[in-house]
């Protein structure tokens, strides 16, 4: 029985140390792309992709995720103190919904993504942005408006959904600030990234 309770603990402990941990510094995009050096190259590959800018996706998963790979909105609570469901199906780096996620699927072949990997969680943004800017005519490089659809889905845009929304309106002000900011830090290590990005193995 012991025997048993050790190799469980040391393989919950071995699947703890292989889950991804959030960049340390998740304010510059300069520090996040040289710590998780796959994710630039992952990042410009979606914009060459749809046409985001790395920037403008990079926002959106800051705002929805803090690029944690298995964030999940909150449990409600039952009586005020019970853990109860969550209120949606929301998950990973983008915080895409199940039926958003299939939809991604179906439309992109791409079989086999996950929420929680970020190659596929930009890949979706990128996406989805583009989905945002046929549908609805917002340009790609509006994180602003691109953002409120994003959290509103493309009906909820239409119809203006966010105008009722004091705090979602502040939220999206955010995410286009942090794109301006990312925007600007790129332009100073963008050359070096590229130098570097394809020799990264991942």
């Amino acid at each position: 029985m012991r025997l048993i309770l050790v190799f469980c603990l040391s393989l919950l402990l071995l699947l703890e140390g292989c889950a991804s941990t959030p960049p340390s510094n998740i304010d510059n995009i300069c520090t996040i792309f040289k710590e998780k050096k796959g994710w630039y190259k992952n990042a410009r590959a979606s914009e060459k992709r749809w046409g985001t800018p790395i920037h403008v996706q990079m926002a959106i998963i800051r705002q929805e995720s803090a690029f944690r790979e298995d964030a999940q909105p909150p449990r409600g609570r039952l009586l005020g103190f019970i853990p109860w469901i969550r209120p949606s199906s929301a998950y990973g780096y983008p915080q895409a919904k199940d039926d958003t996620w299939e939809w991604y699927i179906r439309k992109t072949g791409n079989r086999g993504a996950d929420r929680d990997d970020f190659a596929d969680a930009v890949d979706f943004v990128g996406w989805y942005t583009t989905i945002t800017h046929d549908k609805l005519g917002v340009s790609k490089w509006d994180a602003r408006h691109q953002y409120l659809a994003y959290h509103e889905g493309h009906g909820g845009y239409l119809k203006r959904t966010y105008r009722r929304k004091a705090w979602l309106l502040k939220v999206a002000d955010k995410v286009d600030r942090q794109a301006k900011t990312y925007a600007r830090q790129l332009k100073t290590c963008e050359k070096d990234l590229d130098k570097g990005w394809s020799l990264w193995p991942f």
